[in-house]
């Protein structure tokens, strides 16, 4: 079983694929993480994450290991991330590692902005979640702050609604929700009752 687990930044949707992913025993891969991964490696070359030569050659030498460097949930690191995943040849290079993760024995759950779409066309369940903008970046105001990151809502505000501009309007791979994906509105809903919301939906598929 593959389920594909779509949306725009801090919608939740990470959260409710890592606990759907424990549910049914099945792999989960945060496919954010990986375009996270590459600006992350240019940034710590020194590099530019807009300079497409070296994040098409971070993308293709990336090993699924890299995800799990506490870095990659920085600030700075989501913000390149969206620059270098609106490249068409970064996309392209990272959709052969995600395909090769989703065509895994048993199945997986996989989280991104294009699942559904563009990485598993075919997916046995889509879920396409969101959340009012102000929703989502109080989520990540709060996540920042815990962390130590000193900066004001308002600047976290418009981060989200920049990057939501960016991630749907780039050519290769818009943020947009599959035709035959399942809505999820998270805005008023904790992850239990979102995560017994997508249970509902992904029984009501098998």
């Amino acid at each position: 079983m593959i389920i594909a687990v779509d949306g725009p930044a801090a919608s939740g949707k990470g959260t409710l694929a890592r606990r759907l992913a424990r549910h049914y025993g099945l792999a989960h891969l945060d496919t954010g993480l990986i375009y996270r991964a590459v600006a992350l490696k240019l940034l710590g070359e020194g590099q530019r994450p807009d300079d497409e030569a070296a994040a098409v050659a971070a993308a293709r030498n990336l090993e699924l290991d890299a995800l799990g460097n506490e870095g990659l949930r920085s600030n700075a690191a989501g913000e390149a991330a969206s620059i270098v995943a609106a490249m068409p040849a970064v996309r392209q290079a990272v959709l052969v590692l995600q395909r090769r993760f989703a065509a895994r024995p048993g199945g997986a759950v996989l989280d991104g902005r294009d699942i559904g779409t563009v990485v598993c066309p075919d997916a046995d369940v889509k879920l396409f979640i969101t959340a009012s903008p102000e929703v989502r970046a109080r989520r990540r105001y709060d996540e920042l702050k815990a962390a130590g990151t000193d900066i004001g809502f308002d600047a976290v505000l418009a981060e989200i609604n920049a990057r939501d501009e960016r991630d749907s309007t780039r050519t290769v791979a818009p943020l947009r929700p599959a035709g035959d994906a399942h809505l999820l509105d998270t805005s008023d809903l904790d992850i239990e009752a979102a995560f017994r919301a997508a249970v509902a939906i992904i029984e009501r598929h098998n």
